[in-house]
């Protein structure tokens, strides 16, 4: 099934030795299960995007490892740079990419804040989905004044204390902003003319905080090097604030000051979706859907021979697990893929099917370990076997209870997508809706049949009185 993905993007102030950025490049890559995607340095900003991908066990250690050498490289004190910071690790967001909810990020960039202070003494600031203050929500309110503005203030003025650490600022590494967010895509776009104040003006007009479009952050930017003023933005969600939606705005503002765009780029990388939106918008394309593009096309075909192929081999498999749990589990997923498909084809948010399809993905290899522990149980000596038999049956008695609540959730959502998505979708849902029901009967048995083999007591009593609650039941805790 799924394997579970984070994506991390460390930025750290450095853009102009090569030789540096590598080191901290490799130091990440050094750990087991982080795949470096991406690396970008720009001399300008003097500052460096790395993109990397890593289950979230790994994701936090590679991420302090990159942290680590760039406390060894690189001082603040001496930088200067066109884009703000306030740390040689400036800004280190989580962003779930596959079987990994924004919650697990959240733990991820707490945990990941907590180790930079213990290990290398950097305090840290949480911000957007990790914020503690309402405030701290916008990387922009962290990073004002830069760090020369924390290094007069921290200690001063409590408002500037950091989230997680004293309010110490490191000597040379300065302090760290550390988050949980959705993917962002980083998008400049550069204009014919060395005239800073003119992408400043074109900022303001774009930008969601002067007035311009939500999801979207922006500031100009003088590149001496290039001789060119650049608009420099954030797209913090680009399926509500499309990319080819900015960039022609940018392009009519900027022929309000007689000034032409000479190109745009992307820092880092861009999800495809996001280019398969622009070429819809300008090739006018009437029947476009992701489906039509060779790769896309390709890719699910191997995904269905693949994935479902191997999991449905392993079902059928004369062996114990996965069994009836992980299947529940299974059409569950299914049914909030379901779910999300016509969501999104109705122009609504699929983000709470896409959480719930997460969830129950998880949930398969959960019970199918659940199960293993219980078996694993039963071969331990005759005498000391009993008290790990009935934790392992709790445990895999409370991960179908789970499924089976979640279910009804998820059942709870697609009748209510149907009363308003177009009726061309109805089929779609009708069968979510009748997985979703099958989920459920299905992680009641699995349920039922590990309470059979406990003794009476409050746990079995609170997950009797959750399967009767339904839907409105909370997990065992």
């Amino acid at each position: 099934m799924e394997k579970r993905l984070v994506e991390c993007v460390p930025n750290f102030s450095e853009g102009r030795d090569e030789a540096r950025v590598r080191a901290i490049a490799d130091a990440i890559s050094s750990v087991p299960g982080a795949v470096l995607l991406d690396l970008e340095m720009d001399p300008d900003h003097h500052r460096s995007v790395i993109t990397f991908v890593a289950p979230p066990e790994a994701a936090v250690e590679a991420a302090l490892a990159g942290a680590a050498k760039a406390v060894d490289l690189i001082d603040l004190n001496t930088h200067r740079g066109a884009h703000p910071r306030i740390g040689a690790l400036d800004v280190l967001p989580f962003v779930p990419l596959a079987g990994v909810s924004m919650e697990d990020c959240v733990q991820l960039a707490e945990r990941a804040a907590a180790e930079l202070w213990k290990r290398l003494r950097i305090p840290c600031y949480l911000y957007e989905a990790a914020a503690k203050r309402p405030e701290r929500v916008q990387l922009e309110n962290i990073r004002r004044g830069q760090f020369e503005a924390l290094r007069e203030e921290m200690g001063k003025n409590p408002e500037r204390d950091p989230d997680v650490g004293e309010p110490v600022l490191h000597p040379t590494a300065g302090a760290t902003a550390v988050g949980a967010r959705k993917f962002l895509i980083a998008y400049n776009i550069l204009l014919r003319t060395p005239d800073v104040e003119i992408a400043k003006q074109i900022a303001r007009a774009v930008r969601f905080s002067s007035g311009g479009y939500r999801y979207v952050k922006a500031m100009g930017v003088e590149l001496a090097s290039r001789g060119m003023a650049q608009v420099s933005m954030n797209l913090t969600d680009f399926e509500s604030t499309p990319v080819h939606r900015v960039f022609e705005t940018v392009k009519r503002e900027a022929e309000r000051f007689g000034v032409a765009v000479a190109e745009s780029e992307i820092v880092g990388l861009v999800p495809k979706k996001a280019l398969e939106m622009a070429a819809e918008y300008y090739l006018q394309i009437g029947n476009f859907q992701p489906s039509v593009v060779l790769e896309n096309r390709l890719e699910a075909v191997m995904a269905e021979r693949g994935g479902l192929r191997e999991f449905l081999d392993a079902l059928a498999a004369p062996s114990a697990t996965p069994g009836g749990g992980s299947a529940s589990a299974a059409a569950a997923a299914m049914a909030a893929a379901l779910g999300s498909m016509a969501a999104r084809l109705a122009k609504q948010d699929p983000a709470e099917f896409e959480q719930l399809r997460a969830f129950f993905t998880e949930a398969v290899d959960r019970d199918a370990a659940a199960f293993r522990e219980v078996m694993a149980a039963w071969r331990r000596p005759k005498q000391e076997r009993q008290p790990y038999v009935e934790q392992a049956l709790r445990q895999a008695a409370e991960v179908p209870l789970e499924v089976f609540i979640k279910a009804g959730e998820l059942k709870a959502r697609l009748e209510a997508l149907n009363e308003t998505a177009p009726a061309k979708f109805a089929s779609d849902i009708a069968t979510g809706i009748a997985l979703a029901e099958a989920a459920r009967a299905g992680a009641r048995a699995n349920v039922e049949i590990n309470l059979e083999g406990l003794p009476e007591s409050d746990f079995k009593t609170r997950v009797l009185q959750a399967l009767g609650a339904g839907d409105g039941a909370r997990p065992v805790s």
